[in-house]
């Protein structure tokens, strides 16, 4: 499931280390456009990191574990956020949760399909409350849901 970085990637990193080097403050930032180019963080893009802005990296390792927004693993195309809040958990999520994994073919643990075209997470909320049992596929948010309707609105997404 690990995708190759490929030279134009490293490249435009290049460009983006030399833009910070030597900036203070600069680890977010950088480690922000890393993702946004490699689309998560691998290790040796942290070292990388670490080497040229002359940060530790154990610092960076700090930093990209303490904040949600970062990934060390590579991510789906469509992002799938399960709300297991109290208003969908009373109404189903549960089985709404299942229905997804067993729809991606998930194994216990994973989060991410093989072929990288999605990725589930669980989230304490939506904040769509009136529609509960919800889920959001990227920025599209899907209520009142069975577990029968999982099938129809993953393949929207494709």
């Amino acid at each position: 499931m690990v995708e190759k970085s490929s030279e134009k990637q490293w490249e435009q990193l290049s460009e983006l280390l030399g833009k910070y080097r030597g900036t203070r403050g600069s680890v977010i930032p950088v480690l922000q456009q890393a993702q946004e180019i490699f689309g998560y963080l691998p290790k040796d893009v942290l070292l990388e990191i670490s080497k040229e802005i002359g940060v530790p990296i154990s610092h960076i390792f700090g930093v990209v574990t303490f904040y949600a927004q970062f990934h060390l693993d590579p991510r789906g195309r469509n992002i799938i956020r399960s709300c297991q809040g109290t208003a969908c958990h009373v109404r189903g999520a549960k089985t709404v949760l299942q229905a997804i994994r067993e729809k991606l073919g998930l194994k216990d643990g994973q989060a991410t399909t093989e072929d990288l075209k999605f990725t589930l997470e669980t989230v304490a909320c939506i904040g769509a409350c009136g529609l509960a049992p919800c889920v959001m596929v990227n920025d599209e948010t899907h209520g009142r849901l069975t577990p029968q309707k999982i099938g129809e609105i993953l393949n929207q997404y494709a």
